[in-house]
């Protein structure tokens, strides 16, 4: 039976199964990969690559609602966010077409002496491998295949299990773009099967988004044959509360910030810490907001959420919730499930070294800490193995600089949630992973900076 198939977390159904590459046909994926790289990484078609990323971009735009409406069934997003990162997705596409010769540029570098010149010149790596998550099946895509193909790479794609029909229709776009045979791949490999293609010397590079379990596992097979690999792996991040105007609005952000998709991103907002003069006040505004929030059908325009995506998911989260319990945490608003529906839910009394506090909770659950100095909450934020995102509320501009600079994470957020943008740098720190996405930061991990001196 194949891993790879769609069961809609809504109702549980099996809609479909794909079957799983063959080994003989995985070999000659790679070997078309590497075939087009010899020419498609050529640095004089910058702008013939740039055209056709251009046009993968439109297309998802042009499809949005087919495309939203697969991994409405897949992983339970509601609708209109899932038409929301389709738009993102295009757009990250568009932002690479348009800046792809300024991001290939010679890079000319001042000598401190003697004559001559000197300049990096950026060229393809060649054949990559990218390891997909279900949480964002268009968004995360985007952000590897976007970059890495406006630099000359060419991709493997192995989408996660329970995101098949994603991936074909994302492969079908590259296709319909006109991208040369080999260039861009869809692989339903097995994790067996993805080893091989790691260790194969025709291969040069893999990234991967998912679990830290996942990338660690990736991470040394890479290391054992000396391949470049950037980790996008798990958070727990810190949502910091120290001044504001409006604590209804700091709360209102706060939901945000922790409901979108569910609750299922890697860097949502998950433990929210307080100063104590806020803290009944935010407690009290973010149980409304929470409370207010209902899971339900996710195919409405109405739902902000829908189910987690998989029965698994569902287990993984119900019991981390009741560990918590067990261990003195309060469930002050939430803690039901039905199905795979599980409700927001707020979590207080967690104490600082609880399995609670150091693990990621991938769903609708929010941890609230009260603490009494901005020292206090530095500290409560960096206590954790994770350093991806962090969040940071304050009317003092010093304070923002000041805080900002302490926090143990690839990226803050001062009075902002979903501030996320194609030319952003994303990525981590810690066990969080390494490396980053998007923005020149992400244009710039898979390529050869050749150093060219001249007398």
């Amino acid at each position: 039976m194949s891993t790879y198939a769609v069961v809609n977390p809504a109702t549980n159904e099996t809609v479909k199964e794909y079957p799983e590459i063959s080994d003989a046909d995985l070999n000659a994926a790679i070997g078309a990969a590497e075939a087009a790289s010899r020419t498609w990484g050529a640095g004089s078609i910058v702008a013939e690559r740039a055209e056709l990323i251009r046009s993968v971009g439109k297309l998802h735009v042009e499809r949005r609602q087919t495309l939203a409406e697969i991994i409405v069934r897949e992983m339970g997003k509601p609708v209109e966010q899932a038409l929301g990162e389709v738009d993102f997705a295009g757009a990250i596409y568009d932002f690479y077409a348009e800046n792809a010769e300024k991001l290939m540029a010679d890079e000319p570098i001042e000598l401190l002496g003697g004559e001559g010149t000197a300049l990096v010149r950026r060229s393809a790596y060649g054949v990559l491998l990218g390891i997909m998550p279900w949480n964002y099946p268009y968004y995360q895509v985007a952000r590897f295949a976007g970059p890495n193909h406006v630099i000359g790479n060419t991709i493997l794609l192995k989408h996660a299990p329970q995101c098949p029909e994603s991936a074909e229709a994302i492969a079908q776009i590259f296709d319909d773009a006109g991208f040369p045979a080999g260039a861009y791949q869809n692989i339903y490999a097995s994790n067996e099967q993805i080893a091989s293609v790691i260790a194969d010397p025709r291969v040069r590079g893999v990234s991967v988004t998912g679990s830290e379990r996942a990338g660690a596992a990736v991470a040394e097979i890479a290391g054992r044959n000396l391949k470049k690999v950037v980790l996008e792996l798990g958070g727990s991040d810190p949502f910091i509360l120290l001044a504001t105007d409006s604590v209804a609005d700091a709360a209102e952000k706060a939901a945000e910030a922790r409901l979108e998709n569910a609750g299922q991103a890697c860097n949502a907002a998950k433990r929210f810490i307080v100063l104590d003069t806020l803290y009944d006040e935010f407690l009290e505004k973010l149980s409304e907001q929470l409370s207010a929030a209902k899971p339900s059908d996710p195919t409405s325009s109405e739902t902000a959420i829908g189910p987690l995506s998989s029965v698994a998911a569902a287990d993984r989260l119900e019991d981390q919730v009741n560990r918590a319990v067990q261990s003195g945490a309060e469930i002050l608003v939430g803690g039901n499930r039905q199905g795979n529906f599980y409700e927001p839910t707020i979590l207080t009394g967690i104490k600082p070294g609880d399995d609670a506090s150091q693990e990621e909770f991938f769903g609708p659950v929010a941890q609230v800490y009260k603490v009494s100095t901005e020292e206090e909450a530095i500290a409560l934020a960096n206590d954790t193995q994770f350093g991806l995102g962090s969040y940071l509320m304050t009317t003092d501009p010093q304070q923002a600089e000041r805080v900002a600079d302490k926090i143990d994470a690839g990226m803050v957020y001062v009075n902002l949630v979903g501030a996320d943008s194609p030319e952003l740098p994303f990525g981590g720190f810690k066990r969080s992973g390494f490396g980053r996405e998007l923005g020149r930061y992400g244009a710039d991990e898979f390529v050869n900076k050749k150093l060219i001196r001249s007398a």
